[in-house]
């Protein structure tokens, strides 16, 4: 009887998503506008997250730098790395791992893209004040309330909030924003063009 739940899944994955595109829409717009005048400006996107949000920050910037659905020059974007200061063997606080990655490479007009589902992970949270230490732009992607995370952002951020409690569900949402996003910079950059 494993259908009925599995069917479950998808019918309130569905649901939350079409919930989501009024709210979301402007955010994700707004998101995209910074992201194309960041990189039009020579700057670039540095993303991060912990966990199954490292992995969505992996996806996006391989999809910036690569392509999304059409062929296009490369997008300067990276995924900072969660456990990058343990790669010199200095044993630092993994909490920084992130920020000292920021302070490294972010320049000012630079954007950081900062996934947290809780809007506490304390990694995340250093990062963003090491962006705004650097005069960065930070795009937060978070679940229902934004937690610690909401309250770091300055008024040139942008926070896209996805209203739910289950990580899974929050995750899934992300991923479609960053697919948004993705798809945003690309029409921005290379005009309209209808999908196949």
């Amino acid at each position: 009887m494993l259908e009925p739940r599995i069917q479950q899944q998808f019918f309130e994955s569905a649901d939350l998503k079409y919930q989501c595109a009024d709210q979301l829409a402007r955010p994700i717009a707004e998101a995209a506008q910074a992201v194309v005048g960041c990189l039009t400006a020579g700057g670039k996107v540095l993303a991060c997250g912990n966990g199954g949000a490292a992995g969505l920050a992996r996806h996006v910037a391989s999809l910036l730098v690569g392509r999304f659905e059409r062929e296009r020059p490369g997008l300067a974007a990276l995924a900072l790395s969660p456990d990058a200061v343990h790669l010199g063997g200095l044993g630092e606080d993994p909490v920084l791992a992130h920020a000292k990655q920021v302070q490294a490479l972010g320049q000012p007009g630079d954007v950081l893209l900062a996934m947290s589902v809780s809007g506490s992970t304390p990694s995340v949270l250093a990062a963003v004040q090491a962006a705004h230490d650097k005069e960065m732009i930070v795009i937060a992607l978070t679940g229902k309330n934004g937690g610690k995370l909401k309250d770091l952002l300055i008024e040139t951020d942008v926070h896209i909030a996805v209203p739910h409690e289950r990580p899974v569900r929050v995750h899934e949402v992300h991923l479609l924003a960053l697919h948004c996003l993705c798809d945003a910079v690309d029409t921005q950059l290379l005009g309209e063009q209808d999908h196949p």
